[in-house]
Order: C-alpha cells, then sequence, then structure tokens
C-alpha cells in the first residue's frame, strides 16, 4: 500500500509533498520503497499511475 503525504514541505510560495510509494520487483517479488518530493496539485495523479 502506498502511504500518502508523510511531509509538507513549502519553498518560494508553492506546496510540495513528499510521497513514498511501494513498489513490488518483478524478479523477486520483494517490495522496494520510491521517494519522492512533487508539488501538492500532483498528488493524486501520482498514485493514479502506475
Amino acid at each position: 500500500m502506498a502511504k500518502k503525504v508523510v511531509a509538507t514541505l513549502q519553498s518560494s510560495g508553492k506546496d510540495y509533498a513528499k510521497v513514498i510509494k511501494a513498489v513490488k520487483s518483478p524478479k523477486t517479488g520483494a517490495y522496494t520503497f520510491k521517494e519522492e518530493i512533487i508539488p501538492t496539485d500532483q498528488v493524486k495523479n501520482y498514485f493514479a499511475k502506475k
């Protein structure tokens, strides 16, 4: 399961969010976590895509 917003960051007037997504490896089947800092208005699109 993907964790939604872990921390909210602010820089130069635009809101950013740190998101963490669990990604399953096709080779081993183990999960790894991918962290990114993206604008808050793109959080839903980030979790909608695969």
